[in-house]
């Protein structure tokens, strides 16, 4: 058995650790050779990919794959699907299951309400509109090779080094005010473990991947000032504060997205609220990474 994580970067590594114990084969791929490195220092077996070709040392892991992670952003199409071609079966003979990294930004602006996999979606930005695309086509392979395909819809990731506790830190938290506005977040062990849970159980579809208490973003720093001890950043109305064009685009979606569907299969979050979740960051003096 052999799991290969394409993109093997922040939640990619935290997948490789989740299948750490499983007795699997773990590879991933990486853009440069430090980063490669890097992760042969962690245990994971390490290939350098461009997302342009397959080098020959790549494609003979791949001949032996089982479960195949992709997490790499669409570039116009999906990378990974552009080379594989019309007949995957060439390069991943072997292949049992697919999981796929995915977005909530699919789901586009629902001004605050609630959001399932049922939802129509209505993507707002070019980026999320190439997921998508990507998200049916990742389907489309796992139906024409009678396999299960999973789709992971994302949120706002975080853990540790990442996270607002560093913000704060650094002195780069920001308290961005904008009426009504929430999102939804996950801790990146989380989506290691759904990861795992779904392909240990071979299940296809769509999956909202994300916590139990959508809020506003100015909370979370509110909260992670306490637990510091420290002053929270001064508000900023939105309409006024200085962003860069993608940070001001990801508050033009609202909603609330929901993660039943993922735990009516079984799979229990460990950190399934932001407020538990710092705690466990600061208390355990994990939050810096």
């Amino acid at each position: 058995m052999h799991v290969m994580i394409f993109g093997c970067g922040y939640s990619g590594t935290a997948i490789a650790r989740a299948f750490g114990d499983s007795g699997m084969r773990i590879s991933g791929t990486t853009r440069s050779e430090e980063k490669a490195e890097e992760l042969r220092r962690t245990g994971i077996e390490a290939f350098i990919f461009d997302g342009e070709s397959l080098s020959d040392d790549l494609r003979a892991a791949m001949a032996g794959v089982t479960h195949l992670v992709q997490s790499i952003a669409p570039r116009d199409a999906d990378p990974l699907l552009a080379l594989l071609g019309k007949d995957s079966t060439v390069l991943l003979p072997d292949l049992q299951w697919i999981g796929y990294l995915s977005t909530v930004g699919v789901y586009g602006d629902h001004k605050g309400s609630w959001v399932t996999e049922e939802t129509p979606c209505v993507p707002v930005s070019g980026r999320s509109k190439e997921r998508l695309d990507a998200e049916d086509a990742w389907l489309a392979l796992g139906r024409a090779r009678d396999l299960p395909a999973a789709i992971l819809r994302l949120s706002g990731i975080y853990g540790p080094g990442r996270n607002a506790f560093v913000n704060l830190d650094r002195g780069t938290a920001r308290r961005i005010i904008k009426k009504d506005q929430v999102f939804n977040r996950i801790r990146v062990e989380d989506i290691g473990a759904s990861t795992r849970f779904l392909s240990e159980h071979a299940l296809g579809g769509i999956y909202n991947v994300t916590d139990d208490q959508p809020g506003p973003p100015q909370d979370v720093i509110v909260e992670a000032a306490r637990l510091m001890g420290v002053a929270p950043p001064p508000e900023q109305p939105f309409e006024t504060a200085e962003m860069t064009p993608m940070a001001r685009s990801f508050y033009g979606e609202n909603k609330r997205v929901s993660n039943a569907k993922l735990k009516a299969t079984g799979f229990r979050f460990a950190f399934p609220n932001y407020p538990m979740s710092l705690a466990q960051l600061w208390q355990n003096d994990g939050w810096r990474g």
